[in-house]
């Protein structure tokens, strides 16, 4: 089961939103993502004009690039577990202040075959949005398919941030 058309068409989708609503209003968005694997940064940057909203994103894959990239150290996550809301919302504002943005945005999940090594199950994803508002939540797809998970990770994160927009 790979990722489908409506799965790009739901990033480019919300991606458009995205970029129509931080353009209108004059703010910035940084990504911090991580099992997405870049991803969510492709889809924004799809978007003709992207570099009038979007500063940029980290992969932050591995603790290495964590650090590196968004100079979350591990003294930071003291009593916080990864592929949680908790974890989602710590890169989110490190990547929006990072680079001096209005509006982070995060992803962190499991994205298979198999579980994480800490108990999650393959197609668990946290994102979070840190900005005026905050907000975070946990999708399972409740299977292992590596790729179409990355893709409904992206789609869960933009359309979070999407929803968010549009509440403001």
């Amino acid at each position: 089961m790979g990722a489908g058309m409506s799965d790009v068409n739901a990033l480019s989708a919300h991606a458009q939103t995205i970029a129509e609503i931080l353009i209108l209003r004059k703010e910035t968005l940084a990504v911090a993502e991580s099992s997405a694997g870049g991803l969510i940064s492709a889809a924004l940057l799809a978007v003709p004009g992207a570099s009038a909203f979007f500063l940029g994103g980290a992969v932050a894959y591995t603790y290495q690039a964590r650090e590196a990239f968004l100079q979350v150290q591990a003294a930071d996550l003291k009593g916080i577990t990864p592929s949680t809301e908790a974890y989602a919302l710590l890169l989110a504002r490190a990547a929006r202040t990072r680079l001096s943005a209005n509006w982070g945005l995060a992803e962190t999940g499991t994205a298979g075959p198999t579980g994480s090594r800490y108990g999650f199950n393959a197609g668990r994803t946290c994102v979070a949005v840190v900005g005026p508002k905050e907000q975070s939540l946990i999708v399972e797809t409740g299977h292992g398919d590596r790729a179409a998970n990355m893709q409904a990770f992206a789609a869960t994160a933009l359309g979070l941030m999407a929803r968010v927009l549009a509440d403001l």
